[in-house]
């Protein structure tokens, strides 16, 4: 994303890929704070006072809050209910969505309470790196030997400091 920032002509293009790549940083911020969070209150109130479903209730209507705020703000509202006039099927993809990530969800927020943020890590790292692979092969991404280092080399160090992570936890 960066190197097409750079190389884009338009204003608008590289306005809109400037605020792409704020946006997925941000994502990535959050994400990353997110498991620690968890964890944080499930030591502060115990984790028999706190279920997965509240952690899930919380982040949701965060998430409903912030999202609703951006499309009002935005004026998208009126073009959300033509998308879904023009095509009717897409509710049930939305339903289906909706599902599957709830079911997701439960999986994180009860992986976190049982065994804590550090597996949590392990376990996402390594459903990438194996994602990845099987994309390559069904998709018949070639891989180069650069490519391939490089992706060694960035699981290896993510790895790495997991297992630096994990370590130092049970040194306490």
């Amino acid at each position: 994303a960066i190197f097409s920032v750079a190389s884009k002509s338009s204003d608008s293009d590289t306005t809109t890929e400037i605020l792409g790549l704020l946006f997925m940083c941000t994502y990535i911020t959050f994400d990353s704070f997110t498991s620690q969070w968890q964890s944080k209150v499930y030591d502060k109130y115990g984790k028999a006072n706190v279920d997965p479903y509240q952690m899930m209730l919380g982040v949701n209507s965060s998430a409903i809050v912030i999202t609703t705020t951006g499309l009002i703000i935005g004026g998208d509202i009126p073009k959300i209910i033509e998308f879904f006039q023009v095509n009717p099927n897409v509710l049930q993809y939305n339903i289906i969505t909706a599902i599957t990530s709830a079911t997701g969800q439960l999986f994180i927020y009860t992986t976190i309470k049982e065994f804590g943020p550090i597996v949590f890590t392990v376990i996402m790292t390594t459903r990438q790196m194996i994602s990845i692979c099987i994309s390559s092969i069904l998709f018949g991404h070639t891989m180069t030997w650069k490519a391939a280092v490089g992706a060694f080399m960035v699981f290896g160090v993510l790895f790495y400091q997991i297992r630096k992570k994990y370590i130092a936890s049970q040194r306490k």
